[in-house]
């Protein structure tokens, strides 16, 4: 076949991991929109991000570039609820969220004191974990990893940070590894010793 004319310059579609693997990431905020609350819900802070560092760098730019969909999304976004101070347990559990992520924003950023301007996050260095979530989706069960809690760079580097176990929602349910089907007549399964570790109940 003949060469085609700027073939060169064509970003083919990315190869490698689809997600972003289970653990610890040193991202860099890349937007951040403040988003009204509708019919009673709270106002949340939407923050995009991309991986500033290590073998994931630059996940998620590559990963929408070689989107050809016409409607991609970004996919490197966590949500921040804002609290309504209306004294509930939700509200506190959202503050101390906020609280965990604005500590974090300044243990990682030199000369940064959150003032109350989220507009000043973008560009600022901020360290992640990601999780993995199981759940059912139009009767198909489905995994995927996504931001599950705010950490300091230097603790990201130096790994003091625990890996959250897999969450399951939706009805999802953790599935039985093959060896541990049962081979016998009895219907149950063997479990060596007494760790139960992934058994749904």
């Amino acid at each position: 076949m003949k060469p085609i004319n700027n073939y060169d310059k064509v970003q083919g579609y990315a190869t490698g991991a689809s997600q972003l693997p289970v653990g610890g990431y040193i991202f860099k905020i890349t937007g951040v929109r403040y988003e009204n609350g509708q019919n009673g819900t709270s106002d949340r802070i939407i923050i995009a991000f991309d991986v500033a560092d290590g073998e994931y760098t630059g996940f998620f730019k590559k990963k929408f570039d070689s989107d050809m969909n016409e409607d991609k999304k970004w996919k490197g976004t966590t949500t921040l609820y804002v609290p309504k101070e209306d004294g509930s347990e939700q509200d506190t559990w959202t503050t101390r969220k906020m609280k965990t992520f604005t500590n974090a924003l300044e243990d990682s950023n030199q000369n940064y004191h959150f003032d109350w301007d989220e507009n000043k996050w973008k560009g600022l260095l901020i360290g992640g974990v990601f999780g993995e979530v199981h759940t059912v989706i139009d009767g198909k069960q489905i995994k995927y990893t996504t931001f599950k809690s705010a950490h300091s760079v230097d603790d990201i580097r130096k790994g003091n940070f625990k890996l959250p176990k897999p969450q399951y929602k939706n009805g999802a349910m953790p599935q039985i590894p093959a060896s541990l089907m049962p081979t016998g007549n009895d219907g149950f399964m063997s479990l060596d010793g007494d760790d139960d570790e992934g058994v749904p109940f």
